[in-house]
């Protein structure tokens, strides 16, 4: 197993630097005069934030999260198009490790020799949140969320209940589902959560909490107690959606015989998060020249949410959590304690003073100049992070250059005047994106051994789809069957859930309310409710998802 799992990266490796040449050549092909030419790599680099040191007293590593603002970065669903709205990073943290590896030889990140000497950086993440994935199967214009993780040194990600990050119809193995749906009150389709109507500077607060759900193991292999558990907070939903089952992140040391790792997984770890960023990974762009042969390039229209003053606020109340916000409430409460609320508590609370970060774009490797004439990031009154348009910008307020110029090494940001009609870049119009093939469960294995005690039912999104559902007990749920939990430990887990579900309401605030704006609203067809005589302890767990007739 071993052997062909290397030979498969091996040759995916290869693979991928093949497809990357031919990419690269396609980019540098010689343009012929009034010929709009689509090519790819059009925009790259990172817009974020970072803030100032955690203090080291407090302990502040058991949650974080904040309020990121929705709206649609561009106006059309459009193909081949992977933009993160401000999302953060969550990765165990490891630092009293310097020099031996954290990726497991056979694993794909280990290839990525830059990563070493720890390879800390892609031993495991939680990189959930807004955005448009190239994956996607159904767009519609906004964003979606989606509460994205690679467990395992990047060898596969687990983006819902029951599959990956939107590249793969068919559900994931059972022995890689990771997480469990929580809330009996939400769906969580594998195309990610879209939301009511068209947003537009709204705010979603998330937060990721370490909670304990279970006890620590000290089985083979050894695993904490930490299930990061993903809190909502819109206008129509509020409270815990699902979490990450803590075997999740220390298998890897069992499946790879490498003991080093055991305990330094995110079931054991503290967390760490640096900062959040809009990661722009994925777009396509025009290539023209005019009559004298200078070349010029157009971008997708993209767009903020900007205020008359050419303000944009996009993260707010960014807040990192000790186990005294709600980890140890929530632990005595399980172990038959007083009653927890589920609301964090602010004596566990540090909100860090927030730093503007340096930018850097550029286009298929040549960098792009003049981006710093259209807007600066900034850290607003009330320690909010977004971008501040600037007078006399060679591009209209609250939008992103969306030509170049192409000056030797650089590409150099020019407004739309300033293109040659005869490039015909102002007319030409980007692809949209198509409807994907359905998503699709299996009907055997963990989804139907216990299986579901109710469904199927469907619902119709916004975005076009038409999702499938079924009513499991939570312990039955498709995640949790490739582990033998014993039948004390299954009872506890069922009877917490069973308390959740009866004592924490969807319309109570759980993080504090925003500072500034208002919340934006969730699509009302994810929201369900269940059976009767499955009121608690039941959840909705997604088995399809396909093109609405």
């Amino acid at each position: 197993m071993k052997t062909s799992l290397r030979f498969m990266i091996t040759t995916l490796a290869v693979l991928s630097g093949m497809c990357e040449a031919q990419e690269k050549a396609a980019n540098e092909e010689p343009l012929k005069p009034g010929v709009v030419t689509l090519r790819s790599e059009g925009l790259h680099g990172y817009i974020g934030f970072g803030h100032e040191k955690l203090p080291t007293e407090g302990n502040y590593s058991a949650g974080m999260g904040f309020y990121a603002a929705v709206w649609p970065l561009v106006d059309q669903p459009l193909a081949d198009f992977q933009i993160g709205l401000p999302s953060s990073w969550i990765q165990p943290d490891n630092s009293d490790n310097k020099d031996r590896p954290l990726a497991p030889e056979g694993t794909l990140a280990r290839m990525w020799k830059p990563r070493g000497p720890t390879w800390s950086s892609v031993f495991q993440t939680v990189e959930g949140g807004l955005g448009y994935w190239a994956g996607n199967h159904f767009r519609y214009g906004p964003p979606k969320f989606s509460m994205n993780a690679t467990p395992q040194c990047y060898d596969y990600e687990v983006g819902s209940p029951g599959w990956s990050f939107f590249y793969s119809n068919e559900a994931l193995p059972d022995n890689r589902l990771g997480i469990a749906q929580l809330s009996n009150r939400l769906l969580i389709p594998p195309d990610a959560l879209p939301f009511q109507g068209n947003p537009n500077g709204e705010f979603l607060g998330y937060t990721w909490m370490a909670l304990p759900f279970t006890d620590p193991t000290t089985s083979d292999p050894p695993t904490g107690d930490q299930s990061w558990t993903c809190f909502l907070s819109a206008a129509n939903f509020k409270g815990p959606m699902a979490y990450y089952i803590p075997e999740t992140w220390s298998k890897i040391g069992k499946l790879f015989n490498y003991p080093f790792i055991y305990g330094r997984g995110l079931d054991a770890r503290p967390g760490i998060m640096g900062g959040g960023a809009m990661e722009i990974n994925t777009v396509p762009r025009f290539d023209a020249r005019d009559a004298q042969g200078m070349t010029y390039s157009k971008l997708p229209k993209l767009q903020f949410p900007v205020d008359e003053q050419g303000r944009a606020f996009l993260v707010q109340d960014v807040t990192y959590y000790s186990k005294a916000a709600l980890y140890d409430a929530f632990k005595a409460w399980r172990d038959d304690g007083p009653a927890c609320s589920g609301r964090f508590d602010e004596k566990g609370a540090w909100k860090p003073r927030l730093i503007s970060e340096p930018t850097h774009y550029d286009q298929a490797g040549k960098k792009i100049t003049g981006v710093e004439r259209v807007f600066e990031n900034k850290i607003f009154e009330g320690n909010t992070w977004g971008l501040q348009w600037l007078p006399h910008a060679p591009s209209p307020k609250g939008l992103f250059p969306q030509y170049c110029k192409h000056v030797g090494e650089e590409r150099v940001v020019v407004a739309s005047d300033e293109v040659p009609t005869e490039t015909g870049l102002l007319r030409q119009e980007f692809k949209l994106a198509d409807p994907g093939v359905p998503y699709t469960s299996p009907t055997t294995g963990a989804w139907s051994r216990p299986g579901p005690q109710r469904g199927p039912f469907t619902s119709r999104l916004t975005d076009g789809s038409l999702v499938t559902y079924s009513w499991y007990r939570f312990v039955d749920q498709p995640s949790f069957q490739q582990y033998d939990y014993s039948p004390e430990k299954k009872a506890k887990l069922q009877a917490l859930v069973e308390k959740i579900h009866t004592e924490w309401p969807v319309d109570r605030d759980y993080m504090l309310p925003p500072g500034r704006g208002r919340l934006v609203s969730l699509d009302p067809g994810l929201f369900v409710t269940p059976p009767k005589g499955m009121e608690v302890g039941y959840v909705p767990i997604v088995t399809r998802q396909e093109k609405a007739p």
